[in-house]
């Protein structure tokens, strides 16, 4: 078995369509070295188009998997969502093979616990991630960029599908 985990960038620069498309034929490349299981954050943007996208490739592939992971409950995690959005997750959460959740409830650390779920088992990571964006050590901008440096840091090819 191996794993790929996603993060990305909650607001798209690019048609979801056409990212969603180009996700779908790399993935589909990777399948044939092994890939199987796809571990992804749940969110709005990225996190969504890889999610479906997967589910399409699983359609072709049953024997792929896709695991939610979860920073707190759905219920709490989409509660200032659109309500398009929110019965997108729980589309998302019902077609999974796995479900989990890095804390019961959200806490100011429930987030980072979630994208060091991610990374943990991954030999890849697939990103939607503006390099460009300032950076703070302090204070991140972006849970993808701190998601992107914890793949690096354990030496996890990261590739970046942002255009």
């Amino acid at each position: 078995m191996r794993s790929a985990c996603f993060t990305g960038h909650r607001r798209l620069n690019e048609d979801s369509t056409i990212l969603s498309q180009r996700l779908y034929d790399i993935l589909e490349k990777y399948l044939t070295d092994g890939l199987t299981d796809f571990f992804i954050g749940g969110a709005v943007g990225f996190d969504t188009v890889a999610a479906l996208t997967v589910l399409k490739l699983k359609e072709k592939y049953p024997f792929i998997k896709l695991h939610l992971v979860l920073p707190c409950p759905p219920e709490e995690q989409s509660k200032y969502w659109s309500d398009s959005d929110r019965r997108q997750l729980f589309e998302i959460v019902s077609a999974a093979d796995s479900v989990e959740q890095t804390a019961p409830h959200y806490n100011s650390d429930c987030m980072r616990k979630r994208n060091a779920r991610l990374v943990e088992g991954a030999e890849i990571c697939f990103s939607y991630y503006n390099e460009n964006k300032p950076y703070n050590e302090n204070k991140p901008r972006s849970g993808t960029g701190q998601t992107v440096r914890m793949a690096q840091r354990k030496d996890i090819e990261v590739i970046n599908l942002y255009r």
